[in-house]
């Protein structure tokens, strides 16, 4: 059995933590938007959280390069990891930190081989219902013309969004917030697709089990009737030629 890697012994030790600290994020970054009275004392708390997450992964990031065997290659085949480190860097915007934050914990809960792809597109599901609600509320209640005024306006919202049905009694007014919907719109999409291709291979592996079965029985069926004809052919030999007493 081969023994892990340092880089795999980091990441199985890091995986809860990490997670935990998601929900940590998800905790500040949700207060300040549905708590509309918070102070600047709680809300600035808030924000700090938010980085200190961020930062988390961002080590984590670095820590599983210098382990890495090939670094090379581990830029390329976790390219969305870095992009998702950078990207608030770019410009200090709520949203980003909370792109990258979503990037990079989808990334890391894909790595956990306990995770079953149901339970991983279950939580994607959730996770992009609550915060996409959260974004658009953000930058869409305090809009003249916007519509999207409670949280349970943009939860609305956000499903009818990622379900591509869209009924247009709640549309974003803002240019961020049709950014928001766009990313909704396509994760929607992508998770529908992954649903349906789970679907499919749960079927066809039905199937191709349910054929591997009747092909054994078949097998088993042509034994038995070769071990019959020979059984036969024993009988009729005696009966032709007895045994001496």
């Amino acid at each position: 059995m081969r023994e892990p890697t340092a880089q795999e012994r980091w990441e199985q030790r890091t995986q809860r933590p990490l997670l935990a600290l998601a929900v940590v994020f998800a905790v500040a970054y949700a207060v300040p938007i549905v708590d509309t009275s918070a102070g600047r004392s709680l809300t600035a708390v808030c924000v700090a959280v938010e980085w200190t997450v961020w930062a988390a992964f961002a080590v984590d990031y670095g820590v599983r390069l210098a382990l890495a065997q090939d670094r090379r290659a581990f830029v390329r085949t976790h390219w969305l990891d870095l992009c998702a480190v950078l990207l608030p860097l770019v410009q200090p915007l709520k949203l980003l930190r909370l792109v990258s934050t979503l990037l990079l914990v989808g990334q890391r809960a894909r790595m956990a081989s306990q995770i079953q792809v149901t339970t991983y597109v279950a939580g994607a599901v959730l996770g992009l219902l609550v915060f996409g609600s959260l974004a658009v509320l953000s930058v869409e209640r305090d809009s003249p013309d916007g519509n999207i005024r409670t949280l349970g306006d943009a939860l609305w919202w956000s499903f009818t969004t990622m379900t591509t049905v869209g009924y247009g009694d709640h549309a974003p007014t803002t240019g961020l917030g049709r950014v928001i919907a766009v990313g909704l719109m396509l994760s929607g999409i992508a998770l529908l697709g992954v649903v349906t291709a789970n679907i499919a291979a749960w079927f066809i592996e039905r199937f191709e089990k349910d054929d591997a079965e009747e092909r054994q029985q078949t097998e088993a069926i042509l034994a038995l009737t070769e071990e019959v004809r020979a059984l036969r052919a024993e009988v009729a030999a005696l009966r032709r030629h007895p045994a001496e007493k």
